[in-house]
């Protein structure tokens, strides 16, 4: 008798205890109604690192960027105070700067619309004499910017709470691992187009669980019987609280920290690193890039212009080695996400939270299936 595959199996339960849960069900990586919903419910209310604050280092600098298909421009004005605004000009639409640079004023190179680089409009030829015409009404239209530990977020919630109340404890503990934080500089930034959905790639930075099979150096560098994870409202953090070995085959470095390796994830897609060797920190950011692509952002970021011979070491095995590694790995899941025969596993999770647990995993996806309400 010849038996079929069912489309995807039954969906299990996602239960709040970790250790009872199965996974998040298939659905939340291939569904084009669920990557719709994620703009408006997560990429659209929530913090999104932008960049480190030296880009804007001068009155008029500007930075643009993209927060999930909305443009926004960061601009310093003559008061200091760094501003975010929509990158559209209010008359019809054209997008107002592009890249990074220095300007006195905001123009649009379509019909000269300008502004001030408080967002305010200054004029437009041909409109001081139109009836009617309340030039406020076609002010930028601003966005949340804040400066957390020198580097940048925008949220695109007006209503939005601080950084400092939705992450409370988290610049401390930044700063416990990076006391120089303050000082660094970025000194390396490149990308990476993955063939997964975002999600994939968080999901595999919050366990170690892969990390024995999967990442022979990281596992020769890092002492992974120190490695805990905890989780909090909207962070967790990854540490290993032992030296690393100074000597291993991932990279060498000298002196350096009385921890191993540090590392957080901070709602919604960003990952926080601090690796061994010379003070650096570096941000890994997952950016959805249509269902079932991402583009990975990292910018590392050190004491001076250009890093130290370690630092290049360790910027070498993260890009050549440890970054191609996760990227195989989230690459071959989303292609086992899209399986007639794959819908859920199981976390695996022991009371010990040791470092093969995977609730730091459990608790992103509980954060995900809280955010996508009736889907």
């Amino acid at each position: 008798m010849s038996s079929t595959i069912e489309l995807k199996p039954m969906e299990m339960p996602f239960s709040n205890d970790p250790i009872q849960s199965y996974t998040m069900a298939a659905r939340y990586y291939i569904d084009p109604l669920i990557a719709d919903k994620e703009k408006k419910d997560i990429f659209w209310s929530n913090w999104i690192y932008v960049a480190h604050q030296s880009h804007l280092s001068k009155s008029g600098d500007y930075y643009c960027c993209s927060i999930h298909g909305q443009e926004i421009v960061l601009i310093k004005e003559s008061d200091s105070e760094i501003r975010g605004f929509y990158n559209v000009c209010a008359h019809r639409g054209h997008q107002l700067l592009t890249g990074s640079g220095n300007t006195p004023a905001i123009v649009c190179p379509y019909h000269a619309w300008c502004y001030s680089n408080k967002g305010e409009f200054l004029g437009a030829r041909n409109t001081q004499d139109m009836e009617d015409f309340d030039s406020s009404y076609f002010n930028l239209k601003p966005v949340l910017v804040e400066s957390f530990l020198g580097f940048l977020f925008v949220n695109l919630d007006l209503d939005a709470k601080p950084m400092t109340e939705l992450y409370d404890g988290l610049s401390e503990e930044i700063l416990s691992y990076t006391p120089d934080v303050d000082k660094v500089q970025c000194q390396f930034q490149t990308n990476y187009s993955v063939k997964a959905n975002w999600k994939v790639l968080i999901d595999n930075f919050l366990e170690c669980y892969h990390c024995h099979p999967a990442h022979h150096d990281f596992v020769d560098l890092v002492d992974m019987p120190s490695y805990e994870t905890k989780t909090y409202k909207l962070y967790s953090s990854h540490i290993s609280h032992k030296p690393s070995n100074q000597s291993s085959a991932a990279y060498h470095f000298e002196g350096g920290q009385t921890f191993g390796y540090a590392a957080w994830f901070v709602w919604p897609n960003l990952t926080i690193w601090v690796m061994p060797g010379e003070s650096n920190i570096s941000m890994l950011q997952m950016h959805p890039d249509g269902i079932d692509n991402c583009i990975e952002t990292l910018d590392w970021h050190g004491l001076g212009e250009e890093p130290n011979q370690s630092s290049a070491e360790a910027i070498k095995y993260l890009d050549e080695v440890l970054q191609p590694e996760d990227i195989g790995l989230c690459e071959s899941v989303q292609k086992g996400l899209n399986s007639l025969a794959y819908n859920q596993g199981r976390f695996v999770v022991d009371k010990d939270r040791t470092h093969l647990s995977e609730h730091g995993v459990h608790h992103f996806q509980s954060l995900i299936i809280d955010s996508l309400k009736d889907i």
